[in-house]
């Protein structure tokens, strides 16, 4: 019934901060679109070919989760490049890993990880093939 997820909603409460770790430090697009009723300008980050719709914390569009709440997230993206080229940019950007390499069990294969935190503390694993 389910094929596949289209995008998801993060919540945070320091909008600047968030859009500059997700495009600066990740590499993610911004997008600007607009959406909902009635029509409201939103923002999104674009990777590969999947989006993550963003909300700010008071001012969510509806409909919204029952409890959004930043920093409550843990989210496993696939690195587009090496973990090791991830890992120098990262400390280019001047942002520390908390953990890892570590493996670990993916959706459809074993991988290797590295775990930081967003500005909102949501807690982001970069991972490659094993």
């Amino acid at each position: 019934m389910i094929a596949s997820l289209d995008h998801l909603v993060l919540t945070t409460s320091a909008e600047k901060a968030c859009i500059d770790f997700y495009t600066r430090v990740l590499g993610m697009t911004l997008e600007t679109f607009t959406g909902g009723t009635p029509p409201v300008e939103r923002k999104a980050f674009r990777f590969g070919g999947q989006k993550i719709n963003l909300h700010v914390k008071g001012r969510e569009f509806e409909p919204k989760a029952h409890l959004p709440v930043p920093g409550s997230l843990d989210l496993c993206f696939l690195a587009s490049t090496p973990l090791a080229d991830v890992i120098s940019r990262l400390e280019r950007e001047h942002w520390p890993v908390i953990e890892g390499p570590v493996l670990r069990t993916g959706a459809t294969q074993k991988i290797r990880s590295i775990y930081v935190r967003d500005p909102d503390l949501n807690l982001i694993e970069i991972s490659e093939p094993a």
